[in-house]
């Protein structure tokens, strides 16, 4: 199951499909404290299904309708009486939903609802109040026990673990009701015992920061991160964490996430729950979670960020970093812009980019960046009323910022477009340029520092600064900017806003196009462009976006000859290749294969002609030195090599033609186990001599290190 199938599914029959989970998890008969055998199955099934409350949508509300609240408390009563059936009448998976490891099930589905829950959500409308309630005092009693020394084994319980975290949910709840109340019942239940507990927290939290091999994130340091965040939530405790050096000790802790590549996913606690996700995805790429696999970061952030949001203004804290004599400000600041670009996990990203918007920096790094006051390629001209202006990319505008992009006539008129060459198109459009006038109201400093914003994703502004720039990008429509200059806490789910050129190629884009990258064209080929009438498989494209992608296109546009000024580029790959090619430099981003039993039940030609366009863009990243393109191309080659042994045949073939020998040679040691049928059937005869040695070589290589590991067993 992924979002997109979820939302489909709920789109065509919402409310039949959460009435019928709703029935299975209140058991339809159960009585008294045990489960009867025979509704088990239906339980176990009914918890799988929802856990679709971890995606957002409308389903939402028909779960808190129709009773989700009282579903789930029955069954978190029920398992703390611990009267169930015999372990030996129940299969494995319903043994694991009724044990504690199953409680892992109920709280994620309570992690689900509790995040993605209406802000003016209320239970007391429905009746569901009392339900609700008790779901907050099993997360508080259970996250009280775990912390108190007494039981000083259950912080390192998995149900104890997700319990804390559907704690630290309801904390921070956009629902208003549940969120007053979960503050409100947790620091009831903390008592005079809360200072001591924070101080454990804070104490194991210094202890790991301390250890110069991090090893293994482990329970009780999930547990502590998620305990020390839940309590900066705490308006009660916020100034005692502020006292007790919270801010310095999450800081040493993101340092010590930052410096050890040791990862910890949200379902890595609960294997069954991460094997029914595994299960669901047979036949389709799933987004990444927003929280990925770097939750204890994530948390360390999100912690971070509420201390200082209610510390006040980062200038009153100027010794923030004072004793760190190798972690600078200037060092976080760069490390939190790293997260922002490099990672691919969207709610690292998110919780980054707040927490530079209190160092006065706003946004996430961008390629485009270094386009920037490049007036060569500049098309355009924005003019100020007292006659300032500034020149910038129409193409860039459109895609970033298409407010301040006033309607822009044509560069041809129609006739002339229809029949032109692209050398007719391009060297029309060089002559073209395009002035825009802007409000007499704008000022010159926030319209440049808003196209800071554009080309570099990012901007840096001071607070004087900041209430002008809120109103230009609510005009503009920039909303992660304003959600940002806002410093709104970032909504668990939300996308993060990458920057996909892809828009430039559509009809409006090709108003700016200055250039056209033509492809290797094949006789069984018909072409035809509907902006040209060149009859050689092309894309119009802009220079400033190859100049920003490309080192390649860099150096060409820069040395002045006479292929820099030509109209058209030619790039010596299939017209399918270019395709993929010009994707990567929009945005970054490569079309994908199918996988799974598509992928399997594909016939070997098929599977070969999809390989194709990888392996063509793998030997023009080798000589254009892309080597991000050509790490992703060779990362899909390899694993399509893994799934198909005949395929690896075709593809050594192709790597030796391409000159390919990395590729080459994973190919050669996949064919190396079947050396013999190989042989035997006559196939290692398509090889030439050379190859056929090295698969002769890496098949004794294999028969030598199989025999050697059966003596060591």
């Amino acid at each position: 199951m992924s979002e997109q199938r979820c939302s489909k599914m709920m789109r065509l029959c919402c409310e039949p499909i959460v009435k019928a989970i709703i029935c299975g998890l209140k058991g339809c008969g159960l009585s008294g404290r045990q489960i009867a055998k025979d509704r088990i199955s239906l339980l176990v099934e009914a918890g799988h299904l929802a856990l679709i409350t971890r995606w957002a949508g409308e389903h939402h509300i028909y779960f808190w309708k129709l009773g989700i609240a009282g579903a789930l408390s029955t069954l978190l009563l029920r398992k703390s009486h611990k009267a169930q059936q015999p372990p030996h009448s129940l299969s494995l998976e319903e043994l694991t939903f009724i044990t504690d490891e199953g409680s892992a099930f109920i709280w994620e589905i309570i992690v689900g609802l509790v995040t993605h829950c209406g802000e003016d959500f209320n239970p007391e409308m429905n009746g569901t109040d009392v339900f609700i309630s008790i779901l907050i005092y099993c997360a508080c009693k259970t996250f009280v026990d775990s912390v108190d020394p007494i039981f000083e084994e259950a912080a390192n319980n998995i149900s104890s673990c997700l319990a804390s975290r559907a704690l630290l949910m309801m904390i921070y709840s956009p629902c208003k009701y549940i969120a007053s109340q979960a503050q409100s019942k947790l620091s009831k239940a903390l008592k005079a015992e809360g200072k001591r507990y924070l101080k454990s927290f804070t104490d194991y939290l210094c202890y790991v920061s301390s250890r110069d091999e991090y090893g293994r994130p482990d329970e009780r340091t999930f547990f502590s991160i998620v305990g020390l965040t839940c309590y900066s939530g705490l308006p009660q405790y916020q100034k005692y964490v502020l006292q007790s050096e919270g801010i310095k000790t999450l800081l040493a802790f993101i340092k010590q996430c930052l410096k050890n590549d040791s990862h910890l996913g949200r379902l890595s606690f609960a294997s069954n729950l991460q094997n029914i996700f595994s299960s669901w995805t047979c036949c389709q790429t799933c987004a990444e979670d927003w929280d990925g696999g770097d939750i204890l970061m994530l948390f360390g952030l999100w912690g971070l960020a509420e201390l200082i949001h209610h510390s006040g203004r980062m200038r009153n804290h100027p010794d923030l970093f004072r004793g760190q004599m190798e972690y600078t400000e200037v060092q976080f600041i760069k490390k939190l812009q790293e997260i922002c670009s490099d990672t691919s996990i969207p709610g690292l990203r998110w919780y980054a980019a707040y927490l530079l918007s209190y160092f006065g920096v706003y946004g996430f790094p961008s390629r485009i960046g270094n386009a920037l006051g490049e007036k060569e390629n500049a098309d355009m001209q924005l003019i100020l009323k007292n006659g300032e202006s500034v020149s910038i990319h129409g193409v860039v505008l459109m895609v970033q910022c298409p407010s301040l992009l006033q309607t822009v006539e044509l560069p041809l008129d129609k006739e002339s477009s229809d029949g032109s060459s692209v050398r007719q198109y391009t060297e029309s459009a060089k002559k073209f340029k395009k002035e825009v006038h802007l409000s007499s109201r704008l000022r010159h400093q926030p319209l440049v520092k808003l196209l800071e914003f554009v080309y570099l994703g990012y901007l840096q502004a001071g607070e004087d600064l900041v209430k002008s720039l809120k109103s230009f990008a609510k005009h503009c429509k920039l909303q992660p900017l304003l959600q940002m200059l806002h410093r709104n806490r970032p909504k668990w789910g939300m996308p993060f806003p990458g920057l996909d050129l892809a828009l430039a190629l559509d009809f409006d884009g090709h108003t700016f196009s200055d250039v056209a990258l033509e492809a290797e064209a094949t006789e069984v080929m018909q072409w035809t462009c509907k902006f040209c009438s060149v009859l050689v498989p092309h894309m119009h494209v802009h220079k400033v976006i190859l100049w920003s992608s490309c080192d390649h296109f860099r150096a060409m546009f820069r040395s002045g000859m006479q292929e820099s000024r030509s109209p058209f580029i030619k790039v010596p790959v299939s017209w399918e290749a270019l395709v993929k090619l010009v994707d990567w430099l929009y945005s970054d981003k490569l079309p994908t294969l199918v996988t799974g039993c598509l992928w399997d039940n594909m016939d070997e030609r098929k599977k070969l002609q999809e390989l194709q366009p990888y392996l063509e863009l793998c030997w023009l990243a080798d000589y254009w030195l892309l080597d991000d393109i050509q790490e992703h191309c060779s990362r899909v080659i390899n694993s399509c090599l893994d799934s198909s042994g005949n395929l690896s045949l075709e593809v050594l073939h192709i790597a030796a033609r391409l000159s390919l020998w990395k590729l080459a040679e994973t190919a050669v040691n996949r064919l190396a186990p079947s050396y013999s049928r190989l042989c035997l059937t006559g196939e290692i005869e398509k090889l030439d001599k050379d190859l056929a040695d090295m698969v002769h070589a890496a098949s004794v290589r294999h028969s030598q290190d199989s025999t050697k590991c059966k003596l060591e067993e």
